[in-house]
């Protein structure tokens, strides 16, 4: 007998990251047909009180089309890496996890004024997690063309998206945070893996 590897989750096992595909896309033509659909659903530090759901509903919303492409081809290429490697709950929980501590970090050191949208820390999270258990995967991040190590890009995409006008940082370090700390669970976890 031995221990069930993590590698070993099959490859066709998608349902989740097409759901969280889906329910992106559809909230982004509600919000396009409906612009104010934006400011209830984004998170906004000094009125989470009394719109407690946007600490999750801000995760699905997106200000533009480029910012929903950007975030869901992230998701598709990074998330079915990752799922592939620690299942779909394992997925979940960083993915979820991860958006979750990037809107606290937001709600905590962003202007309260400010309004967030996006689902760029639960994003970061898979990619962290993804940079520590598969630091030297070699990955091409358009315009580039040339292959680089994954925890080169996904840092170096931290650090150069992050810092940009207009951007929340503070989601995105959340996110990655969560990412790499579940990255070092899983990969301990991994080689730990033993047969019996």
């Amino acid at each position: 007998m031995f221990r069930r590897s993590y590698s070993s989750y099959p490859a066709s096992q998608m349902t989740a990251i097409w759901v969280l595909l889906a329910v992106n896309f559809m909230v982004f033509v509600a919000t396009f047909i409906a612009p104010e659909g934006l400011y209830l659903l984004g998170l906004r530090p000094a009125l989470l009180a009394s719109r407690p759901w946007t600490i999750i509903s801000s995760m699905f919303a997106h200000a533009s089309l480029w910012h929903l492409i950007g975030n869901m081809i992230t998701l598709f290429f990074f998330g079915s890496y990752l799922l592939r490697l620690v299942g779909e709950v394992r997925f979940l929980i960083v993915y979820f996890v991860g958006g979750l501590v990037g809107n606290a970090l937001f709600i905590l050191l962003a202007n309260p004024l400010s309004i967030a949208v996006g689902a760029s820390g639960a994003v970061f999270a898979l990619g962290g997690a993804l940079a520590v258990m598969r630091p030297k995967l070699k990955i091409m991040i358009f315009p580039l063309p040339i292959p680089m190590n994954l925890w080169i890009a996904v840092i170096g995409g931290f650090l150069l998206i992050s810092f940009m006008p207009g951007v929340g940082w503070q989601a995105h370090l959340g996110g990655l945070l969560v990412g790499l700390i579940s990255g070092y669970i899983f990969r301990r976890k991994e080689r730990a893996t033993v047969w019996r």
